[in-house]
Parts: structure tokens; C-alpha cells; sequence
């Protein structure tokens, strides 16, 4: 099993610099297990959704699905992500401090993970605190 990086990814996913996304292809279609960590994971969301390349939330969706088909791609819980997606899917934009907002994919991500770690701990899970009010549309989410 290897991991890599934010930037192995993007260019993985988006080809669009010639050099380094040969690489990223060779390195992610080599035949090994290749780790997304849930940081990865997270930032390459916030980095599609971002400026400069502004994905909107159907091809955000689009995105970790294509990963989930990926046969040599795992995530550190798989099923977390899983959970994640879903949550995420189910959000809407609402409307805060007159301007549209909404939830995040990392935002569903958090909630799950602590959920995930708090399951394995044999921790009840009592909820993620955030002044978000988009994010407080996934459940488990309260505010502060």
C-alpha cells in the first residue's frame, strides 16, 4: 500500500498539467493499494470546490464516486466516506446572513469520522459542535 498526496490526486482526477498528471496516472494505475487519507480526501474537495476550478456540488458528488470506483483506491473507512457522501448529498443551500450557503463534503466528513472514532473507542457519540448553520443540516450536528 502506498498513500499520496492533495496535488497527486488533482492533477490525477483533473489532467490538466501534462507532465504531472502522467505521473500521478502511472502512480495511481500501478497495480498497488493506494491510501486516500480522510485529509486528502478533504482538501482535494476543498481545492475542486475552491476559485480556481469551482466545482458545484453534483460533480463534487460525482468525484468521490468516481474514487469509490477506482479498485485499487481505499479510504481509511471506507464506509465513513460512504456515510459522508450521503449526508452531504442530502444537504441544501440555505440562506444565511442573505447570502446562499452551504454544506460542505468535509463538513459531513468531520461529523462521520468522529462518529467512526468514537464507535471504535466505545464512546457514545454526543454530537459535532459548529457555528456553521449550513453544516448543522448533517446529523449529529449542534450548535455551539
Amino acid at each position: 500500500m502506498i498513500t499520496i498526496d492533495t496535488n497527486v490526486l488533482i492533477r490525477y482526477l483533473l489532467d490538466d498539467d501534462a507532465m504531472q498528471s502522467k505521473k500521478a496516472s502511472k502512480i495511481i494505475l500501478s497495480g498497488s493499494s493506494i491510501l486516500v487519507t480522510d485529509v486528502v480526501l478533504a482538501e482535494t474537495i476543498w481545492t475542486l470546490k475552491g476559485k480556481r476550478y469551482n466545482l458545484d456540488k453534483a460533480s463534487i458528488i460525482a468525484v468521490v464516486n468516481s474514487l469509490f470506483e477506482e479498485l485499487n483506491i481505499c479510504f481509511e473507512s471506507g464506509q465513513t466516506v460512504w456515510r459522508s457522501l450521503n449526508d452531504y448529498m442530502n444537504t441544501k443551500p440555505i440562506k444565511s446572513g442573505g447570502k446562499k450557503k452551504e454544506a460542505d463534503f468535509p463538513d459531513a466528513l468531520i461529523v462521520n469520522k468522529a462518529r467512526y472514532v468514537a464507535n471504535q473507542e466505545d464512546e457514545s457519540f454526543e454530537g459535532a459542535y459548529t457555528f456553521d448553520v449550513a453544516a448543522q443540516q448533517i446529523p449529529d450536528t449542534k450548535k455551539p
